[in-house]
């Protein structure tokens, strides 16, 4: 007989869902814009190419042209949206704005990505980029604070893997640690453009005690990951789905290669997006998606969003999707979070305060038990 003085677990909804509080690792600040937003910049700077300006249409029509089943495809939605930010203007609204949307969604850290090197267009240099997006930051943080919503946002600073800007990127993000950038980033198409083009953008971002991701074992496979890892001091592996290539389940059960053993003992933090993925073509759908497998053998699994407009998806739609389609409860989705909270670039001491002040009191009162 259930005890009636403690507290029956809230249901597993989305609303519930989003009231939990979240952590997200892995977003890109131009896949993540309001659709209305898009029309209004394209409108105001005279961007004349979208495909239609009804902010419905639109919607749509990111979301079926990112879930092709090709990265590349996929890629090249963001023609559209980085063609709006190419002013100061447009980096803080649409960073203010994202700012907002995250914190009403429930995400209490975040870190949002971005590739200065693609806003210059207009004449902007690459530090004047990074500061209209950390004042963006600063604006929405404030602004979801005035609404009772409290979100920490750290920045990380990308490089494109087919371009030659890496070294000065990386000296960008070291050069803005101290106003909130965390961390630096390579992104791009994989195939054909290996993280080690990069080594010396890395070793100067290493060097510095600063913090590396790298977009790796998405759409590649377990040669990336190892690069990113091994020869380029990668922190943490942006998506790293393919890590499953280097698992092999026969009749005794899961057996792990040395690279996929090796991740897992070493608790590399697995950035997955799994919406993103399935769009992409690296799971052929949500209930096939290796998150599962990495879940069950305890890898360091992280739950991410990657683009929220080009997916149409949000944290809450994430977890609550994985909750549905796994059978997850309550304590799955604190152990993503907390994963993604240990695995942040930010202090040891400000990381703990958010994991015991935060996200243990938001679960525990979720699931009807006192934090653990």
């Amino acid at each position: 007989m259930a005890d009636p003085t403690v507290p029956s677990p809230a249901p597993l909804t989305r609303e519930n869902v989003r009231r939990a509080p979240k952590v997200l690792l892995h977003d890109h600040l131009d896949g993540g814009l309001r659709v209305g937003t898009v029309v209004e910049l394209a409108r105001e700077h005279g961007y004349d190419r979208l495909p239609t300006t009804d902010p419905g249409e639109l919607a749509a029509w990111f979301l079926g042209a990112a879930h092709s089943g090709s990265l590349v495809r996929y890629l090249e939605t963001f023609g559209h949206t980085v063609a709006v930010l190419q002013t100061r203007e447009a980096l803080t609204r649409v960073a203010a704005e994202a700012a907002e949307d995250l914190a009403a969604d429930g995400v209490v850290y975040a870190e949002v990505r971005f590739a200065p090197e693609l806003h210059v267009e207009a004449g902007l240099d690459l530090d004047a980029v990074v500061d209209a997006v950390l004042d963006g930051f600063r604006i929405g943080t404030a602004t979801a604070a005035a609404a009772g919503r409290t979100i920490r946002i750290g920045t990380l600073l990308t490089a494109m893997r087919h371009a030659a800007r890496s070294r000065e990127i990386a000296e960008l993000a070291v050069r803005h640690r101290d106003a909130g950038v965390v961390g630096f980033d390579i992104a791009g198409a994989e195939k054909g453009f290996p993280p080690t083009r990069h080594l010396d953008a890395f070793e100067y971002v290493r060097q510095r005690c600063a913090h590396v991701t790298i977009h790796a074992g998405e759409a590649f496979g377990l040669p990336s990951i190892r690069e990113a890892l091994q020869w380029c001091g990668a922190d943490r592996l942006g998506h790293g789905v393919r890590i499953v290539d280097d698992i092999t389940v026969t009749g005794d059960g899961p057996q792990l290669g040395l690279l996929a053993a090796w991740v897992r003992d070493s608790r590399v933090p697995l950035e997955m997006c799994p919406t993103s993925n399935v769009h992409t073509g690296a799971a052929p759908s949500l209930a096939e998606h290796p998150i599962g497998l990495l879940t069950d053998l305890r890898f360091r699994v992280t739950v991410n969003t990657d683009n929220r407009l080009m997916s149409g998806c949000t944290m809450t739609s994430e977890m609550a999707d994985l909750a549905e389609t796994f059978g997850y409860g309550w304590d799955t989705l604190r152990w993503f979070t907390v994963n993604a909270m240990k695995s942040a670039f930010i202090g040891f001491d400000e990381r703990l305060a958010l994991i015991e002040d935060v996200i243990k009191p938001g679960y525990a009162a979720l699931a009807g038990g006192a934090p653990a």
